[in-house]
């Protein structure tokens, strides 16, 4: 199994890179989403890395509504992911794995909505995600927030194999759609 997930991620890398190169651009938050951003609410937003799609105006429209925002930080491979507080003010500082990320010297948050990067996710909501299982830790770490994936369309596959400790997103949203609780 860990095979063809090695071999569908790379898969997955090459399909995301060629049609992020030739459509580009941030993905819209669907009403749906919108619909959960109000005050007091904190969203956890990335830093795309390459070809992932750009959250960057869904992350906006949350901070419109009032929302905090906070950025994945992360030392290491291993290593847990905290989430901190940001402003656009704030620098962001290169973190391993060619992240962009917030030091770690201001308030760390947990999100009540995480948007997550992702290789490809399936009908059921299953994802693939890097394999170094951050996000999967994130989830386990915090069972109660929305999770909520972003994407290019050609990211979406017929169905992913499972690990007994995948947790399945909420949703995902792309360039032309959204899918599972953001649907309309």
């Amino acid at each position: 199994m860990a095979d063809d997930k090695r071999t569908l991620r790379a898969r997955m890398r090459a399909l995301r890179d060629e049609f992020a190169m030739t459509i580009g651009g941030v993905i819209q938050p669907p009403a749906a989403l919108l619909a959960r951003f109000a005050p007091g609410v904190t969203v956890s937003s990335y830093v795309p890395v390459g070809s992932e799609a750009d959250p960057t105006a869904i992350a906006w429209a949350a901070r419109e509504a009032g929302c905090r925002i906070v950025l994945p930080h992360v030392t290491s491979r291993e290593s847990p992911v905290r989430f901190f507080v940001w402003e656009p003010e704030h620098a962001l500082v290169d973190g391993p794995l060619g992240l962009r990320q917030p030091d770690d010297s201001g308030p760390e948050c947990n999100p009540q909505i995480v948007l997550t990067p992702l290789l490809a996710f399936d009908p059921a909501m299953n994802r693939l995600g890097q394999g170094a299982g951050h996000y999967d830790r994130v989830f386990a770490r915090l069972p109660d927030a929305w999770r909520i994936g972003v994407a290019w369309s050609v990211q979406r596959v017929e169905a992913l194999a499972v690990d007994s400790w995948d947790m399945p997103l909420h949703g995902v949203v792309t360039e032309a759609a959204a899918y599972g609780d953001l649907a309309e």
